[in-house]
């Protein structure tokens, strides 16, 4: 594999627009709760639920919340049932280290960064695992640009 292990980490449109278009089942690692309905944390999977997208909630905090967007909430994405096509990570970029090696034992085809948010040696771990990553982007903006909506 020559230049291989980068070849997983998506900078170009191509390659943006390909993991919109095969998201369909999309975790939301750190979602909020419908009380912080003004957040992107919240609002970004509450759209992508409207676009007809498979929303499967993994809040970090907020330990009584039993559902979130009318779906059961998961504690780990490896305790989620079936596959993953991408998971939507809403974490400070500091925070994202303690998730992945629960990322990894997912497999999920795909991991988002949302705005703001890059840790190149997190993605390179994730990269080099076969699991197409994307950094500092919003997946709202980005499913309105690609998806065929």
């Amino acid at each position: 594999m020559s230049h291989g292990e980068h070849q997983n980490l998506i900078e170009d449109e191509a390659g943006v627009k390909r993991v919109v278009q095969d998201a369909r089942r999309v975790a939301v690692l750190g979602i909020k709760t419908e009380d912080h309905s003004g957040q992107p944390a919240y609002y970004v999977p509450e759209y992508l639920a409207k676009a007809g997208v498979d929303v499967v909630p993994v809040p970090v905090y907020y330990p009584d919340a039993k559902q979130i967007l009318g779906k059961p909430v998961y504690r780990k994405l490896v305790d989620i049932p079936g596959d993953i096509d991408l998971v939507d990570v809403f974490r400070r970029a500091g925070d994202i280290d303690q998730h992945v090696d629960d990322i990894l034992a997912k497999k999920p085809k795909a991991v988002w960064f949302q705005s703001g948010i890059r840790n190149d040696a997190a993605a390179k771990r994730l990269a080099d695992a076969g699991i197409r990553v994307v950094q500092d982007r919003c997946l709202m903006v980005d499913h309105r640009r690609y998806s065929g909506r």
